[in-house]
């Protein structure tokens, strides 16, 4: 379980760190992180930190695919992992 918690931690701090940079890439017109990273990253754990991300710096705010597909995603995982604790 400690493990899977710290999983969790680094892969939404992840999350997070890399919607940030891509946010400074954009402003700077330097390379871009593909929306399907970023969506990977919030699939395999890092919904949390993608999505705090998406508001606190404002970034793929107006991107319906992230508005909808990351709240999704952070809704299946948890779902996932009620159904897990309580099965």
């Amino acid at each position: 379980m400690k493990a899977i918690l710290i999983y969790l931690l680094i892969m939404n701090a992840a999350g997070f760190l890399i919607m940030t940079a891509d946010k400074l890439f954009a402003k700077s017109g330097a390379w871009r992180v593909p929306e399907r990273s970023l969506m990977g990253i919030a699939a395999i754990g890092g919904s949390i930190g993608v999505w705090a991300a998406m508001y606190i710096v404002r970034h793929k705010t107006r991107h319906m695919k992230f508005v909808i597909g990351v709240p999704l995603i952070l809704a299946i995982q948890v779902g996932l992992v009620l159904y897990f604790i309580f099965r």
